[in-house]
């Protein structure tokens, strides 16, 4: 049998060489290092089973090695080690990713039953992971991120209410993925390999939408010149989603109803209704119940979209997916762009983990580009990231420090606006190119540059032109 493989990060020789002897008596191999920052240089290079460090170290402490072992290896299990002994280090420990702590002195019997059990722990956990993994891309669900037990009780909800035909009306703030819920119902239900139709109900005014939705008749209403069908019967035996339902008007609501009940659409100025055959999801990020309060959407029409309800958590509530998300986010964007970002630097984490994310998923994606474009190194900084704060609603940058003085203030200015430059071009080059599927010609040609001096500000960028292999 293969020998478990244990790291041991500490900066007191004499428990780095005792723990070494302790665990390689008992049949495992133990590599050694005095400081986190070393550690995570060999953590990248190869795979451990077990992770020991002390809590207070020079260089990087505990936690801070804890968070970024979290980002590069997020299933392995850490005990964490310190001759400071208190409830606040322990809980401040264990929340931030660590399976279980001990203090010092301890016998060579606590440590190795400590090892046992995180090991026994982990074996437990990468079955279950493995599982819910298979599940996920079994079930289509492999576009949604996130291992929480509020998003397991949604993936629930989608496995019990696909296989019918009932109403589905998904809730959630905005940002949330309410769509994917949408798609993800489609997909594990009897009508996957028929249509899948998304209708934005705030992109259309009332009387666009109500002909969007039921269709017309040629001569039916000004511009109607020839009859079209409505995605009613477009989505026929397939799905139809309806995002931001509480958006149409009480008139629309009205029609939507009858369709609803009577399971038949009525062109605009047709006399005959059709039957459709279809599944209809509906999502919202508003308080339908306080609409009705308010006279702006009908009871019973509420009745007839929540037969099934599914609630979208926010972000802040999916404890442990931030940081799922953000490493998903991260692989995706660096090799959009062609840069290698190995992860989110410890003081940078703690900025996102901090941050309450009003916009949710959404907003964490985009700032994630954000900040993958802005970033000159391997790793995510604090002054990549640019935040919205929610009570100036300003986007700031993030700094490690503010200058002291007028000087420092004047060179820190002059890097941002370099900075800023340099993203600006390269998104600007970046945009072009996708929009004229990464032909370079076609792209200097609509941005008014010519070819030459498209490539070199591509050059400048180090970037090469070439699409992206994902």
């Amino acid at each position: 049998m293969e020998k478990r493989q244990i790291l041991i990060i500490d900066d007191d020789a004499v428990i780095r060489e005792g723990l070494r002897r302790i665990l390689e008596a008992n049949g495992y191999v133990a590599e050694t290092f005095s400081n986190g920052s070393l550690a995570i240089g060999k953590l990248r290079e190869k795979s451990f089973d077990l992770v020991i460090t002390d809590l207070k170290m020079p260089v990087m402490s505990g936690i801070e090695v804890l968070k970024v072992i979290k980002t590069l290896q997020p299933e392995i299990p850490i005990i964490m080690i310190t001759g400071y002994s208190t409830v606040d280090t322990a809980v401040e420990a264990m929340k931030s990713g660590a399976m279980d702590y001990i203090a010092k002195p301890f016998t060579p019997d606590d440590i190795l039953q400590k090892i046992n059990t995180a090991l026994d722990r982990k074996a437990v956990l990468v079955d279950d992971i493995y599982l819910r993994k298979e599940l996920r891309d079994f079930h289509g669900f492999d576009q949604f991120t996130g291992e929480s037990k509020e998003m397991e009780k949604v993936y629930r909800r989608i496995l019990q209410v696909a296989p019918t035909d009932s109403t589905v009306l998904v809730t959630g703030e905005s940002g949330t993925g309410k769509e994917l819920v949408a798609r993800a119902i489609h997909r594990n239900s009897p009508r996957r390999d028929n249509p899948f139709v998304a209708v934005d109900c705030t992109s259309l005014a009332e009387n666009l939408l109500e002909s969007e939705l039921f269709g017309h008749v040629k001569g039916s209403f000004t511009g109607a010149i020839q009859t079209k069908s409505g995605l009613f019967r477009v989505a026929d035996s397939g799905t139809l989603f309806l995002d931001e339902v509480a958006n149409i008007s009480l008139t629309t609501q009205a029609k939507l109803l009858r369709v609803l009940q009577e399971r038949e659409v009525t062109p605009i100025g047709g006399t005959e209704p059709i039957p459709i055959n279809i599944r209809l999801v509906a999502a919202t990020n508003r308080n339908l119940r306080d609409l009705v309060a308010e006279g702006k959407f009908r009871e019973d029409l509420v009745f007839r979209l929540n037969i099934i309800p599914v609630e979208l958590p926010p972000l802040r509530e999916r404890n442990g997916d931030l940081r799922l998300l953000t490493a998903h986010f991260i692989k995706k964007f660096a090799e959009e762009i062609g840069k290698e970002i190995k992860g989110v630097a410890p003081e940078a984490l703690k900025l996102l983990e901090e941050y309450p994310f009003p916009g949710n998923v959404r907003e964490l994606e985009n700032l994630i580009e954000r900040a993958v474009v802005l970033s000159e190194g391997e790793y995510i900084l604090r002054e990549d990231l640019e935040l919205q704060m929610p009570e100036t609603g300003i986007i700031a940058p993030c700094f490690e420090s503010v200058p002291h003085s007028v000087e420092e203030l004047k060179e820190k200015k002059r890097q941002l606006r370099e900075q800023a430059v340099e993203s600006l071009e390269r998104a600007f080059v970046l945009d072009a190119l996708k929009r004229n599927n990464w032909n370079i010609t076609r792209a200097a040609e609509e941005v008014g540059m010519q070819r030459p001096n498209f490539q070199a500000l591509l050059k400048k960028q180090g970037l090469s032109g070439r699409r992206p292999i994902n």
